[in-house]
């Protein structure tokens, strides 16, 4: 791989511009290739506060701090047990703690108290990074370290890596980013710098893309185009009428089948929100051949349009009023969680007093971001595996967050299984039923389920091995999406104490398991 490193001083800017062309010629060896990034670390002794979002703000320790500290069981976190800040001291650290998806991961840094000045990472578009707007990546941690990450397997595994095979010819400009470094004015105090820091980012995200980058590569503002349009769903069990694809998260991302934009790497990607409505307006798009992928909360599955779009410079492409049906067979008879392809609406366990990092004791939002919770199942968990019944349960507080598996402890661990009970007022005979079965994550996970045998073999379904996406350990609360459409026929359910058994069948391991983002039995068609 030939890879230019280039640089841009303007004046007038407080800081400069760094981006990447990575060129691969025709015919070149094949290679493999998981991480492409900008690493600075900067001076231990003048950079102690770290900020990341307006909630995520705190005093890091010390580098030397983590090789004092105890090592846990995930080898990147460490306990502290005798920091430089004694006011630290009992905190757990772990760089993966301070993860973000890329949508938000838009500016990040540090500040210098004395002299005070910032220093920050700023991400003017996502359009080069990879795997999709929800791909969560690494920001700034100790060290001091701050990184602007292009590609990784973080969160999704070699699936998301970069391959090169055949001597296939390839070119991508990774970034500019810009480097920003801020000081404290006459009027401001330190957190001025964040201010002034997030200020400077939303003026970069709207002059992008930069009209000083002189590489024939990275086109200009009058090269490019947009496309716009409407999502609409169409469910006929939830309504008659059509529904607002409201907030749909729609983008531009080469060709593939439907929701591959999450495993993509090597291409350029184009995100947006859509409105209440399912309005949409993606803007600033390189010339190029795309599939248009969309995703709703609250809904299953993945959109995809049908026909390639063709981005030329200075088109403004119509779509019109574009429909997703979502998976679905029959009407709901119940369902556990909310279809965000996230496992925060479970129940996340408080943290073991001993191993918390003190920045989210007070955040419920980022509660999952503790240290140790899968092994808080043992706790709450101790004799027997999880149940659920349905209509007596509270998926909020009583489905635990990560399907785990059980400690035996001497390295050992067994496998789990969870049950969810539930009665049917009859047992219709007009066709199958169907299990709507959306993970969050999985992570070297065989996810088998049977119904109202729980010794069958082989089981009604199974997974196979799937995921590698270490989002247990890594706080992530999601890693790749994965959705399964299960039949299941009538004869294999009765009318009272009907059971369906949820064993994850691999335990080598503490981090081996998979979150649950949905769960949905629905009735036989209904003519």
């Amino acid at each position: 791989m030939n890879i230019d490193k280039r640089y841009i001083i303007r004046r007038g800017i407080s800081g400069f511009y760094a981006y990447g062309i990575l060129d691969r010629p025709e015919g070149w060896p094949n290679i493999d290739m998981d991480q492409v990034r900008i690493v600075f670390k900067l001076q231990k002794d003048l950079f102690h506060y770290m900020a990341i979002s307006d909630e995520r703000q705190r005093i890091m320790p010390m580098p030397e701090d983590r090789e004092t500290g105890l090592p846990l069981a995930y080898p990147e976190a460490v306990l502290l047990t005798n920091p430089t800040n004694q006011d630290l001291r009992g905190e757990v650290d772990d760089k993966y703690q301070y993860s973000c998806e890329n949508k938000d991961n838009r500016v990040h840094g540090w500040i210098c108290g004395e002299p005070p000045v910032g220093f920050w990472m700023i991400t003017p578009s996502n359009e080069f990074r990879t795997a999709g707007p929800i791909k969560q990546d690494l920001t700034s941690h100790v060290g001091p370290i701050t990184l602007s990450m292009f590609v990784s397997t973080h969160y999704a595994g070699k699936e998301v890596g970069m391959k090169f095979r055949n001597g296939d010819r390839w070119q991508k400009v990774f970034g500019p980013v810009l480097v920003y470094l801020n000081s404290i004015t006459s009027e401001g105090g330190v957190g001025s710098l964040w201010e002034d820091a997030k200020g400077q980012m939303a003026y970069e995200a709207e002059t992008w893309p930069y009209d000083f980058v002189l590489f024939q590569a990275f086109p200009l503002s009058d090269e490019r185009g947009s496309v716009a349009g409407q999502l609409l769903v169409a469910d006929r069990y939830m309504t008659k009428d059509y529904m607002w694809g409201d907030s749909a998260y729609v983008g531009l991302a080469p060709p593939g089948e439907a929701g591959s934009w999450q495993r993509e790497n090597k291409g350029y990607q184009f995100w947006t929100q859509a409105d209440k409505k399912g309005r949409f307006f993606i803007e600033k798009i390189r010339p190029g051949n795309y599939n248009l992928y969309a995703w709703l909360p609250g809904i299953i599955g993945d959109y995809k349009y049908d026909v390639n779009v063709i981005i030329t410079p200075g088109c403004a492409i119509k779509l019109g009023v574009l429909v997703y049906k979502p998976p679905r067979q029959g009407p709901t008879l119940w369902e556990i969680g909310i279809p965000d392809r996230t496992a925060s609406e479970f129940s996340v366990p408080e943290p073991y007093p001993t191993l918390s990092n003190f920045l989210y004791t007070t955040s419920t939002q980022d509660k999952f971001r503790q240290y140790g919770l899968w092994e808080r199942y043992m706790d709450l968990y101790p004799e027997s595996d999880l149940v659920y019944a349905v209509g007596v349960s509270d998926y909020s507080r009583d489905w635990f967050f990560a399907h785990v598996t059980r400690n035996t402890y001497n390295l050992t661990y067994k496998a789990t299984t969870w049950q969810i009970i539930f009665e049917l007022e009859e047992v219709s005979q007009s066709g199958n039923y169907t299990l709507q079965l959306a993970l969050a994550s999985a992570n070297e996970a065989d996810l088998q389920v049977r119904f109202n045998d729980p010794s069958i073999e082989p089981a009604h379904f199974s997974t196979g091995q799937i995921g590698n996406d270490n989002a247990i350990a890594r706080h992530g609360i999601h890693g790749l999406y994965w959705l399964f459409s299960i039949q299941v026929p009538c004869s294999l359910l009765g009318t009272r104490n009907n059971t369906i058994f949820l064993t994850q069948a691999q335990a080598k391991g503490a981090f081996q398991g998979v979150m649950y983002d949905y769960i949905r039995l629905e009735g036989p068609p209904k003519i």
